[in-house]
């Protein structure tokens, strides 16, 4: 029998987190979906989980070799029976209206694909929730996940994102891009003349990285995603894809002018080098400083946290420079060494 939603849940070791997941779409208002869940070579499996959950929810699990979540992806919706697929991070929990806001979205707005905004919960940790802040506020990211103010289009991402199964069929599904592939299926919607739709009563919460270390690499592989995406499509990189870049940049050159001046102080020639040089090593932290206190003061009223509004800060630079770097090193290997997509950054993105 074919139902309205199908959604397709990609999993790699997150057992906790699926489960969670799962606890949301049994508190669902409406009802009448069907859920896959797609393990992608996990050695910390949640097919236990699942289990728990056959009762009250129309659930399926199933295993596979890794390969990718957008690859896992492509498995769940080969197996769908839903009008519409929902695409869904393991790491997201859904309100309790999702399903019922999709459906008067659709009502209100017929479109070919969707997607929503992204949120933290209460539950989630200071770093958790300083994270979100700085992947969701218009000081980092220019507003670009589903937020209301916004310098680029907006483009379903695949942490919340839904599709006519027909259309998903058309295009193929998602790309062997390890990184950036939601995007890149946004683009191929729109450039095949599909219409895509905000809907910002349909969100999510989103527990986003545990540490600081993990959301780096998060952010710099997002940074060479969007040299592979220009690449692949080219004219879609806006201003705001340049701006983490043009951030890691300025702030290497503040930090280059302010040693040189330290230096000049030490070694400088004159009788009296500190009194000349000193504005030379401290004028440069001053920018740096204003737009600390700019994250800090609206981090602090939107959590209603000094401290998460004090952790906000380091989460905006390692957004903004992890983005950068990754972003500068991708420039170089496919623009400057001119290597292609997949194999210039095997490593990271095709092992």
């Amino acid at each position: 029998m074919e139902r309205k939603y199908s959604i397709i849940v990609p999993v790699f070791n997150r057992p906790d987190e699926v489960q969670e997941l799962l606890e949301s779409l049994t508190k669902q208002t409406e009802t009448g979906f069907e859920v896959i869940i797609v393990e992608d070579g996990s050695t910390v499996p949640c097919e236990e989980v699942c289990k728990k959950y056959r009762a009250s929810l129309n659930i399926r699990y199933f295993k596979k070799e890794n390969s990718g979540p957008g690859e896992s992806r492509n498995y769940g919706a080969e197996r769908a029976s839903g009008e519409y697929l929902i695409i869904l991070d393991s790491d997201v929990i859904l309100p309790e209206t999702y399903i019922a806001s999709v459906s008067r979205e659709l009502k209100e707005n017929p479109c070919d694909a969707f997607g929503g905004a992204d949120a933290s919960h209460p539950s989630f940790t200071p770093v958790q929730k300083a994270i979100s802040y700085s992947m969701t506020s218009f000081f980092t990211t220019g507003g670009i996940r589903g937020g209301k103010k916004k310098l680029d289009k907006f483009y379903p991402r695949s942490y919340n994102m839904g599709i006519r199964r027909e259309v998903y069929k058309e295009l193929g599904g998602f790309s062997r891009m390890r990184f950036g592939e939601d995007i890149d299926f946004s683009y191929r919607i729109v450039e095949a003349g599909y219409t895509t739709m905000l809907f910002p009563s349909a969100w999510v919460w989103h527990k986003r990285r545990t540490d600081f270390k993990k959301f780096w690499r998060q952010v710099y592989n997002s940074g060479i995603a969007r040299i592979n995406l220009e690449k692949r499509h080219p004219g879609t990189m806006k201003l705001v894809h340049l701006l983490p870049t043009v951030f890691t940049i300025g702030v290497g050159v503040l930090f280059a002018i302010s040693f040189t001046g330290r230096m000049l102080m030490v070694y400088g020639p004159g009788p009296a080098p500190i009194h000349r040089w000193y504005w030379l090593c401290a004028a440069p932290w001053l920018p740096i400083l204003l737009y600390c206190l700019l994250i800090f003061i609206d981090s602090s009223i939107q959590n209603r946290s000094l401290g998460i509004g004090i952790r906000s800060i380091a989460a905006a630079f390692t957004q903004l420079m992890g983005y950068g770097c990754g972003f500068l090193y991708a420039w170089w290997q496919r623009c400057v060494l001119r290597k292609d997509e997949f194999h210039a950054f095997d490593k990271t993105f095709y092992k």
